[in-house]
């Protein structure tokens, strides 16, 4: 970056430094689409529990999708300077089996949110992924406490003032 490029600023602080809620009451509201995705990690014997519907608390991906849609539309009560929003869709896709590292096994979980309004939703699309995740940990944990939740990350945002986003590997 030269010296005369702007330098990035947080837009989560004012001149003195203070954290604030971003003023978005003059953006024009237009349609954002986040995607964010994850995975979980965990022995094949784990797995086939999940695949074979048998763990013992029931239908493990059902109960993480419902988590994933819920913790989407909280988001705004867990993340402090996020706004509330009005979600007008939020959808949880699961890939089950071996991942891409190694034949890692594990579940992938991809949240897809949208909206129309000032602001963004990729804050609740991550949020939907890390709970959906979570969620798969706590009805799995009675059987491998060694689950590893991990590479949870924006694939993709379009709308607003910044554009259309694309990680650069979005194959994690």
């Amino acid at each position: 970056m030269s010296d005369s490029a702007p330098k990035p600023q947080l837009t989560h602080f004012d001149a003195h430094g203070q954290a604030h809620m971003v003023d978005i009451g003059a953006k024009p509201a237009t349609r954002r689409v986040a995607r964010a995705s994850g995975r979980i990690l965990m022995k094949p014997e784990t797995l086939v529990l999940i695949q074979s519907g048998t763990a013992k608390k029931g239908d493990v991906l059902g109960v993480a999708r419902i988590a994933g849609i819920m913790a989407s539309k909280k988001t705004s009560e867990l993340i402090p300077l996020c706004h509330p929003l009005a979600l007008s869709h939020v959808a949880l896709d699961f890939d089950v089996g071996a991942l891409s590292d190694a034949q890692a096994k594990g579940v992938r979980c991809v949240a897809t949110v949208e909206t129309t309004g000032p602001t963004g939703v990729e804050m609740e699309a991550l949020t939907a992924v890390q709970i959906a995740l979570l969620t798969i940990y706590d009805m799995c944990k009675a059987v491998d406490r060694g689950m590893t939740v991990t590479d949870v990350h924006l694939l993709e945002k379009d709308g607003g003032k910044s554009g259309h986003y694309v990680a650069s590997d979005s194959s994690l």
